[in-house]
């Protein structure tokens, strides 16, 4: 297959798809609406940057204040929104896919933790918070998966249908990372010919380092053609990845050139929302909500700053033509001796300051319809309430705020569950394609329901390869075997197995074999529709509930149920993060020391008085 050509098709789209969605023109979503997600996007990136959109300074060359209401904002979205590893679970509510989702969660975690998965949920966080949309990217590389947010500023998309329209990605990279990605080395060599510095996507320079080749990775439903050369297969659809470039330009003609061609099963892309908004690919976030009252906000301040800087300065008027064209701060030494006309005196311009106190009070009108708009109170700003302000007052307004962001924390663990059926767990079930042993280390309750799992069977093992063991020393000896009491037998197993397994701590060595008779194989199969996603990051009134864990603990205390008590117990150590439930078990399972005996010292008899 020739992957050097002249103009070929899929260069011609590419090049179509980038200059329409850096051409500036908005898309008509209704009669009175239009959106441009490009500017949009950039106008976000300015003011999270405290940076005006029409420029630095004035008309007359005066500096522009950004006072920035955005940052704050953001952060209360971030922080509000939050969701952790330890949030996502997997459960089953089916009997028979019990073990498949116990073990699969076991994996899950030990995946998140090996792939850095929590660095990529605060970053997603950040995005969604700050552009209220982002796309993510899940890729197999090396037998491991990685996941990644997409830079927006290096992305190209339909701003109306993000999913039934090609995904561009944009990169700047350098010849030894094309090669290290394993692409033609013949067209990454005919490359270097035309080595460039770090563009945008409009083409500004955005360092002045050389040696990168810019390379577009095209994701998508495509022509059929695009891969085989054949105008037959132009009208056969099929999913596809194209990584591209291209030297030249519009006048002298382009050159394309195809690093990787090939068809894949599905998009690598998400893309994922706070609040998804119907015929926008890019919803409306922190920054892009506050638009209006940033704007009115600088406004209101450049016009105090113009009112203090002409207040204070000194400017004279007066009547006399001897002083035109002078200025007295300059040309005036000490000791000098002003002389006027006639009735002609000199006297300082009188200022009215309180248009000060008006533009404070626009500025306030416009930030309080910000936060009502954002949800952000006084109280999450971090904002001291009004003398006589009633906590249970702001306690309710605290609660009504953040019911707001419980909605987004549900999309946003819509978007994780989608993430791990589509991508995760699909690439669990291909790496669990075996009998090879698991290391997981898990956490008391997991703990307790793995153990039960394996003691019972493990035991059962033992009492019958015993058993056989007996019966053939027995013939061998030309007697009858000895009876052996099953049940005890059994029970004995399990203590010797549990006194083995307190020595591992929270650790454990999971083979299939030894939980059930399949291979690791056959007890995933179809694990990713057969199991419950649960993201449990939805804020939680934890001060509520670990006081109702308390007085239920109490309650179980003093009414003798000591096993149940402790359960309550184990909870609400692995809610505060205190103390290990691992740790608490380890102290139980320790004998009490021995009281040693001591010689008594005599007492002697105090004097008689």
């Amino acid at each position: 297959m020739d992957n050097i050509k002249t103009s070929s098709d899929i260069g011609n789209l590419i090049r179509q798809q980038e200059t329409d969605y850096t051409s500036g023109q908005p898309v008509q979503i209704s009669e009175y609406v239009e959106y441009n997600m490009f500017e949009d996007l950039n106008k976000i990136d300015a003011y999270d940057n405290s940076k005006h959109v029409s420029g630095s300074t004035d008309s007359k060359g005066r500096e522009k204040p950004f006072f920035n209401i955005v940052k704050s904002v953001v952060n209360i979205w971030y922080r509000a929104t939050d969701i952790d590893r330890k949030n996502i679970r997997i459960y089953s509510q089916s009997q028979a896919n019990y073990i498949s989702a116990f073990i699969a969660s076991i994996y899950l975690q030990n995946w998140m933790k090996k792939s850095r998965f929590g660095v990529f949920l605060n970053k997603w966080g950040r995005m969604l918070a700050k552009y209220g949309s982002t796309v993510v990217k899940f890729v197999e590389k090396d037998g491991e998966l990685h996941s990644m947010v997409i830079d927006w500023h290096k992305f190209i998309c339909d701003p109306i249908d993000f999913s039934n329209n090609p995904q561009i990605e944009v990169l700047d990279l350098t010849p030894a990372q094309l090669r290290a990605r394993g692409y033609d080395e013949e067209v990454v060599d005919a490359l270097r010919d035309d080595l460039d510095t770090r563009k945008t996507l409009k083409g500004h320079q955005q360092d002045q380092r050389e040696g990168y080749i810019r390379i577009y990775e095209v994701h998508g439903e495509l022509p059929l053609s695009y891969l085989t050369d054949n105008e037959e297969d132009e009208d056969t659809f099929q999913q596809m990845m194209i990584v591209y470039s291209f030297t030249g330009n519009q006048d002298e003609g382009f050159t394309d050139y195809f690093l990787y061609r090939g068809k894949e099963t599905k998009s690598p892309y998400m893309l994922t929302h706070l609040i998804e908004e119907d015929g926008k690919t890019l919803s409306t976030g922190a920054i892009k909500q506050l638009f209006e009252s940033q704007w009115m906000v600088n406004h209101s301040m450049k016009a105090i700053k113009d009112i203090v800087d002409l207040s204070s300065k000194l400017i004279l008027q007066t009547s006399d033509e001897n002083f035109v064209g002078k200025n007295a701060i300059t040309s005036i030494e000490t000791g000098d001796i002003m002389v006027t006309g006639v009735n002609q005196g000199l006297s300082p311009v009188s200022y009215d300051t309180s248009a000060i106190v008006q533009a404070q009070n626009f500025k306030a009108e416009w930030q309080a319809i910000g936060n009502e708009q954002t949800g952000a109170s006084d109280a999450m700003r971090g904002m001291q309430p009004k003398s006589g302000t009633a906590w249970r007052q702001t306690e309710a307004i605290l609660n009504e705020n953040y019911s707001l962001f419980e909605v987004m924390t549900e999309n946003k663990g819509l978007a994780i569950e989608d993430m791990l059926r589509e991508h995760v767990l699909t690439f669990i079930k291909r790496k669990l394609n075996s009998k090879d042993e698991i290391i997981a280390i898990l956490d008391s309750f997991n703990l307790k329901k793995l153990d039960k799992m394996y003691l019972k069977a493990k035991a059962q093992e033992l009492f019958e390869k015993k058993a056989k063991e007996d019966i053939k020393a027995a013939l061998l000896k030309g007697e009858l075997p000895a009876f052996i009491d099953q049940e005890q037998e059994i029970a004995t197993n399990q203590e010797m197995l549990q006194e083995n397994l307190a020595d591992l701590g929270n650790e454990r060595f999971l083979i299939p074999s030894e939980i059930d008779s399949k291979t690791w194989k056959d007890i995933f199969k179809d694990l990713e529709w057969e199991v419950e996603v649960d993201v449990t990051g939805e804020a939680k009134d934890l001060q509520g509930e670990l006081t109702t864990l308390n007085s239920l603990y109490v309650n179980l205390m003093n009414s003798g149920q000591t096993e149940d008590g402790r359960k309550v117990l184990e909870k609400i150590l692995e809610i505060t993060g205190a103390f290990s439930p691992i740790e608490l078990t380890q102290l139980q399972a320790q004998p009490a020391p021995q009281a040693t005996s001591q010689p008594q010292t005599p007492v002697e008899e105090a004097p008689a008085v």
